[in-house]
């Protein structure tokens, strides 16, 4: 685990920081053609940070030219994999040397705690881009078994300009996921970051740079959704899309590509993702260390976050006292103080969605205040199964407890959403555990513990959770690429070949 600094010395390595405000685009920082800019806000202060670059229409333009460019010209899509290797690793390593300064910059710029930035996501984002690197060269393409006279090759081929379009809740760290498979395929990308959390996008992409990945296959276009995410959804010239965020935006990629040049699009979007736990669950302790782990890490905004606890009505008693007594180790306050758990909320509109739900009337067993605008306490509340808080991702650190009686019931009730993105069940029995696990409709169901899986494991969703392709593992690799046949004829007699 990295050595955490005290809040004093994070502080001054905030004060020292040297941050990026123009876009990205062809090897060089620029500012937006229109000469616009936003302010980037650290939501815990509410003090700007500084005036980024507005970026619109006419800048997307430019940057899928360039993209073009270098995609048609070979410099990255024709290079030999070892040595698209050697440069990712590079990169990573740069990445590695500046894991502090990117820490601080995500923790100023995203609300996160440093002590998330500097455990997870820092460490995960580098880890991430050297996986994909080293796996470039050890993905094989196929060879079909045709007949005698002929061989068909199957190969990949890189889909050519992708545009990477960002959530603010994991900027690093879902930059990597998205980059890391992207560069390894050789696709140009254009990365559009949220617009509360530009920061670390575009200084990882000078860091591209420097590590030798050639100008106009890493480009970075900040901007509002209207302006920036828009135009390159609809682009004509942009391959494809890969999307992070809400449901209701991921429906409008999927219209700017049906109006457009019909480009690939992935969806990664929300969940409303059960805990089950059952009544033979062994070491309540252990389970409610990670029903609140699941439920308040990275202060709920995640969309695997565990936002509903479904427990048998035997064990509910005893599992919620264990689970109030962690939650309370989970302090809220300042975000560079690595003894905080929990930070501010991305932004006050933010806020005021999240602390809207604490007035719905629900029974609350813990927390249930906001602080300051900006902070909202990890909460536990107890519901019903057709109430807006069993329902709708509420995406912040509130906890929804759902009282079932068997087996059958908290199955049916994990089912009974529009998402699909994860799940967990504890149980003693191995049996029920499997049938659960095979019972759940969502990307990924974790036994006993919550998680995500790891970078060897795909990542996405099932119903409005998502779909079209995966991050994480060699699967992350397929939705940048093409698959081509090759169909060669070897045959002697004319006749025969003609037949």
């Amino acid at each position: 685990m990295t050595d955490l600094l005290t809040c004093e010395e994070y502080k001054a390595i905030a004060a020292n920081l040297t941050l990026p405000v123009n876009a990205f685009i062809d090897g060089a920082y620029r500012p937006a053609a229109s000469g616009k800019t936003f302010a980037s806000v650290n939501p815990a202060t509410g003090e700007t940070l500084a005036e980024i670059a507005a970026c619109g229409a006419e800048d997307v333009d430019f940057a899928v030219l360039k993209a073009r460019e270098a995609f048609d010209d070979g410099r990255w899509s024709k290079l030999h994999p070892s040595e698209r290797k050697d440069i990712l690793i590079r990169f990573a390593k740069l990445l590695s040397r500046n894991r502090r300064e990117l820490a601080v910059m995500e923790s100023l710029d995203s609300g996160k705690t440093i002590y998330d930035c500097e455990t997870v996501d820092v460490p995960e984002t580098i880890h991430c881009l050297k996986w994909h690197a080293e796996a470039i060269d050890k993905i094989y393409d196929q060879v079909s078994p045709a007949s005698d006279n002929h061989i068909a090759m199957i190969l990949r081929e890189p889909v050519g300009v992708v545009g990477l379009v960002l959530p603010w809740n994991f900027p690093l760290l879902m930059l990597a996921w998205k980059i890391g498979p992207a560069l390894a395929a050789g696709c140009s990308v254009i990365v559009k970051p949220a617009e509360e959390t530009s920061l670390t996008a575009l200084r990882v992409a000078e860091l591209a740079m420097e590590a030798g990945i050639p100008r106009g296959v890493f480009n970075v276009v900040p901007g509002t959704g209207p302006e920036v995410g828009e135009p390159l959804g609809r682009h004509m010239d942009v391959d494809m899309i890969s999307f992070t965020g809400s449901t209701e935006t991921g429906r409008r990629f999927l219209r700017y590509s049906a109006d457009s040049n019909l480009k690939e699009v992935v969806l990664e979007m929300g969940g409303k993702n059960p805990s089950v736990v059952l009544k033979d669950a062994e070491n309540l302790d252990r389970v409610a260390a990670h029903v609140v782990n699941g439920a308040f890490w990275n202060m709920g905004e995640n969309c695997s976050a565990s936002s509903r606890l479904i427990v048998e009505e035997d064990i509910k008693d005893a599992l919620l006292e264990r689970i109030k007594a962690h939650a309370r180790e989970w302090t809220l306050g300042d975000p560079l103080d690595p003894e905080h758990r929990v930070g501010a909320l991305v932004s006050s509109t933010h806020f005021g969605k999240v602390s809207s739900y604490l007035d719905k009337g629900a029974k609350v067993l813990l927390g249930g205040k906001s602080h300051d605008g900006v902070f909202v306490e990890p909460t536990i509340l107890e519901t019903d199964p057709g109430s807006s808080l069993a329902r709708e991702e509420i995406f912040g650190p509130v906890l929804s407890v759902l009282t079932v009686r068997g087996f059958d019931e908290a199955i049916a009730l994990a089912n009974d959403t529009q998402y699909g993105l994860a799940a967990s069940i504890f149980t003693g029995n191995a049996r029920k555990a499997l049938r659960g696990a095979r019972a759940i409709r969502a990307g990924t169901v974790t036994v006993n513990c919550f998680g995500e899986g790891d970078i060897t494991t795909p990542f996405g969703g099932f119903k409005q959770s998502g779909f079209g392709g995966r991050d994480n593992s060699l699967a992350a690799h397929d939705q940048y690429t093409q698959i081509k046949t090759i169909w060669l004829d070897l045959s002697d007699d004319e006749d025969e070949a003609v037949a």
